[in-house]
């Protein structure tokens, strides 16, 4: 893109061959992509609710040999994301090539960016009363649906705001936003790089609601 070798004052033909690029990319270890995330976060002025939900990205249609030579079990990438309800910000994502239950992955989200948090809100298949046991100890309202069993979960769900407990929504509302902006097939052969994508573009869209504002 010319205009873009311009800004960074460069001509076209200093530029590395792309797939010098996508090879270096995938050479980045996971966590400078999470550094990039997190400082996309810092653009914005976080609200008070935050949400938690996952959903299924397609991936490039790998060989036959490759598939079963890194052991992929399913055919999308089940990705969780955190996001602010207030601002549309996705404040961490998590992807798996298998199907790990949500509470599990949830936990591992949330313990991992508590100083983020005020109330978290997700639907029933996050209910796990260890997890909003640490929610709680670390100061932070759960607003998590339990599945009702018994009359109690029944009450224990009476009592929940509803207006701050639909606000989960905007979760779906985002991965439809990125599926729309960017496409919802990964494009990276290999599976650590499909993660990395998914990162980048989480990150490229908050950089992008910044500079709207």
């Amino acid at each position: 893109m010319p205009g873009i070798a311009a800004k960074l004052e460069l001509s076209v033909d200093q530029l590395p061959n792309f797939t010098t690029v996508c090879t270096r990319k995938q050479d980045l270890k996971m966590r400078v992509w999470r550094v990039l995330l997190q400082l996309s976060v810092s653009l914005h002025e976080l609200g008070n609710v935050q949400a938690i939900d996952a959903t299924a990205f397609k991936r490039h249609q790998a060989s036959r040999h490759y598939v079963l030579r890194v052991g992929y079990n399913f055919d999308d990438i089940k990705t969780t994301a955190l996001v602010d309800c207030d601002t549309s910000v996705i404040l961490d994502i998590h992807c798996s090539m298998k199907q790990p239950h949500d509470t599990h992955v949830g936990r591992q989200v949330l313990t991992r960016n508590l100083a983020q948090l005020n109330t978290i809100t997700a639907d029933k298949s996050y209910d796990w009363d260890a997890l909003r046991h640490e929610l709680r100890d670390a100061g932070i309202r759960p607003v998590i649906k339990h599945r009702e069993f018994y009359s109690l979960d029944k009450a224990h769900n009476a009592r929940h705001n509803e207006n701050v407990y639909h606000r989960r929504s905007i979760v779906e509302a985002i991965f439809f936003a990125l599926k729309h902006r960017f496409g919802e097939t990964l494009r990276a052969r290999t599976w650590f790089g499909q993660f990395r994508e998914l990162v980048l573009k989480a990150a490229v869209r908050n950089i992008e609601q910044a500079v709207k504002l």
